[in-house]
C-alpha cells in the first residue's frame, strides 16, 4: 500500500509566509492622485449633467452641475494641504 505524501501548497516558496514589506507612499504623490480623482469626477459630472441627465431631469442636472462647481476649490485645498509657506 502506498503511503500518502504530505500536502504541500503549490507556489509557496521560502519566506512566503511573511508579509511583503509595505511601500511607503509619498504624501505629494497621494495628493496628486486625490486631485486628479476629484477633477476627473468634476469633469464627468459636468459632461453627464449637460449631455445625458438634462434630458431626463433638469433639477438633477442642475444639482450635478452645482456639485461639479464646488469640487475644483476642494481639489485645490486637498492638493495644497500640508504645505508650509516659506515667506
Amino acid at each position: 500500500m502506498l503511503t500518502p505524501r504530505p500536502y504541500r501548497l503549490v507556489g509557496r516558496e521560502r519566506g512566503a509566509g511573511r508579509p511583503a514589506p509595505r511601500r511607503s507612499v509619498d504624501p505629494m504623490e497621494r495628493r496628486k492622485v486625490a486631485y486628479a480623482v476629484m477633477m476627473g469626477t468634476c469633469l464627468i459630472l459636468f459632461v453627464l449633467a449637460g449631455t445625458v441627465v438634462v434630458h431626463f431631469s433638469t433639477a438633477a442636472a442642475l444639482v450635478m452641475a452645482l456639485v461639479a462647481m464646488v469640487l475644483p476649490p476642494l481639489a485645490a485645498i486637498v492638493a495644497n494641504r500640508g504645505w508650509q509657506r516659506r515667506d
